[in-house]
């Protein structure tokens, strides 16, 4: 008698599928089961309260709101209003290279400066009224004269 053409591994292969099959049926019929198709429009529909949050059930009928006190989008803010000159104190200030650095009195942050944004001419330690302008590296002190 010939042999069985079925090895022991393509038996164990064949198992295998089959429970992978079985396991996907029952899978696909408890979501079925669980499903919440044909239950209707109610319990599609998002409510919003009075707050702003989106919730299940409908708002209170007796707390109405009215159109025209929704805002939507961001508020205006106020303009403020400040100062472009600011004040501050040379931390450094290399007279043969050109450039130096400005203290601002206010934040203490630390701004470039170059000869060419100078008034008058300064040194270290002096204090000084300057503005600021965008440069390639950050905020330069322009306009710089002492006080």
């Amino acid at each position: 008698m010939a042999k069985s053409q079925q090895t022991f591994s393509k038996i164990e292969k064949e198992k295998k599928k089959l429970k992978k099959r079985e396991e996907k049926q029952k899978k696909k019929e408890e979501r079925r089961a669980n499903s919440n198709k044909g239950n209707g429009l109610d319990s599609m529909i998002a409510y919003v309260d009075e707050n702003g949050f989106a919730t299940d059930t409908p708002p209170d009928p007796k707390k109405k709101i009215k159109a025209e006190n929704i805002e939507i989008g961001v508020p205006k803010r106020e303009k403020v209003v400040f100062d472009p000159v600011r004040k501050g104190k040379v931390a450094f200030f290399n007279d043969s290279k050109g450039y130096g650095f400005i203290n601002d009195d206010e934040t203490q942050e630390r701004y470039f400066v170059h000869v060419n944004g100078l008034i008058q001419e300064v040194q270290e330690n002096d204090k000084v009224t300057f503005e600021l302008e965008k440069g390639p590296k950050g905020m330069n002190a322009v306009r710089v004269k002492k006080v």
